[in-house]
């Protein structure tokens, strides 16, 4: 082979890799051949010495400057005289016209891609310390809200949300159901969360945290959000500092195999078993989602994890009256192990952390002020007698299990558990139910829960409580709340033709509806898909989050009840909650807040961590809030 057909054949092979690599390689490649094109005129004029008509010749410098004036404007060449001169210009001008066209040309398809690819969200995000959040779900807008109000005391905060949906679609959906963003920026892209190159478009070695949602619409929902985690956590490019990664997982037997994966750096928030556990709870105590909610929700109360060492060798008794604005409820371990409500002569060590609900971590203060406690109002801790329950279960899904198994483990010998649902295999998921204990005695009907008849049959009156579940694991979101809300009116209707209370607690998919359903007069309502959007968006923000509400709703744990507070305090005497709080102590308990239903109250009257230092007057049926193990 030649060695001009060899040089041929390195340039295609140069102009063909260029042509791949994007317009910068092209715009290069354009201005060495703009180079040649002047310095080959120029050194032509220079060494024939061509010069206009009557002037003088040019130097080479001079030469390549006036071929450099020619390349980019034509139009300079139409004062030239002399025909050698022109022709050689006319060349000169001819070559910069094809490579401005070019260079144009190039510049003009460089930034319509640059545009398609902004249009489709797959460029990278240049983002850092921001939030990322890996699917989509009915519950990002819950979440997104809820990093909104979060995000109010940073500087320039981001949310980057990433899914295999269009980008203009998500950024759509985001501006009409989350209006206000406040100072937060909402960025979207495009892509799959599992694949690694995707990945690295949000830009997770410099991310504060990452959630993994679990996708909408996916039979293998856990499985992706597993090798999401895997990716994360595995990709060769990642960041030596762990990652904050808060993960959403459906089924509890998929749990085990995501904390493998994830190890120490991943939160996993086990949703139906945390639904079902609160509604199982919420069942028993109405009110207590609100109790929940109001701990998981960004505007009101939360729970942090700080150091304080002012209270390092006190007992954890000692140290519950420490603060009057904020309250202690457990102590992280300087080995990281979680302790709620710990026995009340535990001594705190040193390097030990404080778990602590308060309205935000600047009002986390020990007071200084002086304690007042009424010793005279505060009642003995005498035995609370339980009686047996009957319990009917309306509806059905795939929580109703573990509903039913944490139901077993409270009540009293001789309760009784009655299920009316209308799904095709009930029989066979009733012949599987697992209860903790012979407490409870189970039977079961298939009948049409949204039929008044057949619910005025099962002698409701006569029911302790009801518990309404939605048909989600057959029907849509808005359909199965709509069902719900048939069988909550049938409800209201049976009890005021009674004219009687009945302790009514449901469970509904879509917040919204829960306002529709108020008319009801339901005693409690358990968002399931506003719970699950809560506890991601917090442990997002606390790496300790997912242990703490482990060990909350953990049977060997404590655990938060709703009691009378005429079995702590004498009622209809002005109180103050460090009395409150000293009648709790005596009993092991932490006292947290109360519920005092009054016309016109906010959140039913339900506060949490009220200040200790007020006195309040309480009255029969108001009820306290406290963190016990029974």
């Amino acid at each position: 082979m030649s060695k001009r057909n060899t040089l041929g054949a390195r340039l295609r092979y140069a102009f063909d890799t260029s042509m791949s690599a994007g317009p910068i390689a092209l715009i290069g490649w354009l201005a060495v051949l703009s180079l040649i094109v002047i310095v080959v005129a120029g050194a032509v004029i220079a060494l024939l010495r061509v010069t206009p008509d009557g002037g003088e010749a040019l130097g080479f410098v001079e030469a390549m400057w006036a071929s450099l004036m020619r390349t980019l404007d034509a139009g300079t060449m139409g004062g030239d005289t002399g025909w050698v001169f022109r022709i050689v210009m006319l060349a000169v001008t001819i070559g910069g016209i094809f490579i401005v066209s070019t260079l144009i040309g190039v510049l003009s398809s460089g930034i319509e891609g640059k545009l398609d690819q902004l249009r489709k969200g797959r460029s990278q995000v240049l983002e850092e310390d921001h939030t990322i959040i890996l699917n989509w779900s009915p519950s990002i807008f819950d979440i997104v809200s809820e990093l909104v109000v979060a995000n109010k005391s940073r500087r320039k905060p981001r949310i980057v949300i990433m899914a295999e949906r269009d980008k203009v679609e998500m950024e759509d959906e985001i501006a009409a159901k989350v209006p206000d963003l406040g100072n937060t920026r909402v960025i979207c892209r495009s892509g799959a969360p599992t694949d690694l190159y995707d990945l690295g478009l949000v830009s997770p070695q410099q991310a504060r945290s990452i959630i993994v949602l679990s996708p909408e619409g996916a039979d293998d929902a856990d499985s992706q959000v597993i090798k999401t985690i895997l990716a994360l956590v595995n990709d060769p490019r990642r960041r030596e500092a762990p990652y904050r990664i808060a993960a959403e997982i459906r089924d509890a037997a998929n749990a085990e195999v995501a904390r493998v994966v994830g190890g120490r750096e991943a939160q996993l928030v086990l949703a139906d078993d945390l639904i079902a556990r609160i509604v199982a709870h919420s069942s028993r105590q109405a009110g207590l989602s609100a109790v929940y909610s109001e701990l998981l929700d960004f505007d009101g109360c939360e729970i942090y994890t700080i150091a304080q060492p002012g209270l390092t060798g006190n007992s954890f008794g000692d140290a519950l009256m420490a603060y009057e604005a904020s309250t202690l409820i457990g102590l992280v371990t300087p080995d990281g192990q979680v302790s709620l409500n710990p026995p009340m002569q535990t001594p705190i060590p040193e390097g030990a952390r404080a778990i602590i609900i308060a309205e935000d971590d600047a009002a986390i203060a020990i007071s200084t002020a002086s304690i007042t406690i009424d010793t005279s109002v505060i009642r003995p801790d005498g035995i609370r007698p339980e009686a047996p329950e009957r319990v009917l279960l309306l509806g059905w899904n795939r929580r109703a299990p573990v509903i039913i198994y944490e139901l077993s483990r409270y009540v009293a010998p001789g309760s009784a558990l009655t299920i009316a649902a209308d799904t095709p295999d009930l029989d066979a998921v009733v012949a599987g139910l697992s209860v903790a204990s012979a407490n409870l005695a189970v039977e079961y009907g298939r009948i049409d829960t949204t039929s008044r008849t057949a619910l005025e049959a099962l002698d409701i009156p006569a029911y302790d409580h009801v518990l309404v579940l939605g048909y989600s694991d057959l029907l849509a979101p808005q359909p199965t709340d709509t069902s719900t809300l048939v069988t909550l009116l049938h409800l209201r209707k049976i009890a005021d033709a009674a004219g009687i209370h009945i302790n009514v607690v449901s469970e509904m998919v879509d917040v919204r509806n829960r306002e529709l359903a108020e008319v009801t007069r339901a005693d409690d309502f358990v968002v399931s898909n506003k719970l699950v959007s809560l506890m991601l968006a917090q442990a997002s923000e606390n790496d300790m989050l997912g242990a703490i509400f482990d060990d909350l709703l953990d049977e060997e744990g404590s655990e938060i009840y709703m009691r009378p507070i005429e079995a702590y305090v004498t009622p209809g005497t002005p109180v103050n909650f460090y009395t409150i709080t000293e009648a709790a102590r005596q009993r092991g308990e932490v006292a947290i807040g109360y519920h005092c239903p009054r016309p016109g109250a906010k959140a039913n009257g339900i506060v949490v961590n009220p200040g200790k230092a007020a006195a309040m007057q309480y009255q029969p049926g108001d009820r306290l809030i406290v963190l016990a193990r029974d």
